[in-house]
């Protein structure tokens, strides 16, 4: 009993760091400035532009090097945490994890922006609403109307809920602070230079490919827990489940489209359609076939479901993180 012990305070230390982080970024939101992940943005731009060929090979690189940093990063402090008699290594791990955490999620700040755009809807203010957009999406939205801004806003939700609040959790779950920092390095290159353009579609081709296996689990739990807590949102578990399976496959991302599948699914939405990227055009397959088209108070029904995922992926992870003892 007693070399179970040790491995006993992590799992706890780490589910209590997830939990409080969870709790920090809730509270206090993103900073302002000097945000960990925007100074890590920034690190990835200046070495894009010094080791930027066009090349896979280039791309490959330049995505383990900054994948490999911040993961090592979280393991070093762990090991000298390892280092202390065991109450201060749990306390300290318990403060770095709940760190790591609140640095890495972005769910108060994804309900925020979204439910900026729909005040400004809401007072018939489109010029307003298409700027605050900005803010979520990477398609143009300067000619959008008021259903496509509610498209737009809702997809933007589901997706970063997976990704921004699931995705990380359970990474942290699994793989404590180094899997915390790791995803979000992932995540951050694939939103950096994993998308189809004339500039990154070989150079950044790794950070896709890296953030679609990082991301394939933690879709699928977000569907999962999207069915599970849609009544909060006044939605149909059982139709996010169907949605979910019979459209979510057919999104040009194997992960966005689940997540935001079980969205339109659980809201009774249609979403998809064409999206203009400046560079390119996608016309993305409908979600939801049988649903309708969003308005504007829809949006603060889906701010609700995704903060009830968020609530329920962190009891979850939270006992995921326990049951790895």
């Amino acid at each position: 009993m007693p070399a179970h012990l040790p491995r006993r305070g992590r799992a706890r230390a780490t589910a209590f760091g997830l939990l409080a982080g969870v709790v920090a970024d809730q509270i206090a939101g993103d900073p302002r400035r000097g945000h960990p992940v925007a100074l890590f943005g920034s690190a990835a731009g200046r070495l894009e532009s010094l080791t930027w060929r066009d090349s896979r090979v280039a791309g490959v690189r330049y995505a383990a090097v900054l994948i490999a940093a911040p993961a090592a990063c979280g393991m070093l402090a762990v090991a000298l945490l390892s280092r202390l008699p065991a109450g201060a290594r749990n306390a300290g791990l318990a403060a770095v994890t709940a760190a790591g955490t609140w640095a890495v999620l972005g769910g108060r700040s994804l309900s925020a922006e979204a439910e900026a755009v729909a005040a400004h809807l809401e007072r018939s203010d489109l010029p307003a609403a298409r700027q605050q957009l900005t803010h979520l999406v990477g398609r143009r939205t300067d000619v959008l109307d008021e259903a496509e801004i509610a498209r737009a806003t809702i997809e933007s939700l589901a997706e970063n809920t997976s990704d921004a609040v699931v995705a990380p959790l359970l990474w942290g779950a699994v793989a404590g602070l180094p899997g915390l920092l790791g995803y979000r390095a992932v995540n951050t290159l694939d939103a950096m230079v994993g998308h189809h353009s004339p500039r990154y579609e070989n150079f950044g081709w790794a950070s896709a490919r890296a953030d679609d296996v990082a991301n394939y689990l933690p879709a699928r739990l977000a569907a999962l827990l999207t069915a599970a807590v849609a009544p909060a949102a006044c939605g149909s578990g059982r139709a996010a489940l169907a949605v979910a399976r019979a459209d979510g496959r057919r999104h040009p991302s194997p992960n966005a489209g689940v997540a935001e599948a079980a969205f339109a699914g659980a809201l009774g939405l249609r979403l998809g359609g064409r999206n203009d990227y400046g560079s390119h055009v996608e016309d993305r397959p409908v979600l939801g076939r049988d649903g309708r088209a969003p308005r504007t108070e829809d949006i603060a029904r889906a701010a609700r479901l995704s903060r009830a995922v968020t609530a329920a992926a962190t009891v979850a992870c939270a006992a995921i993180a326990l049951a790895r003892r």
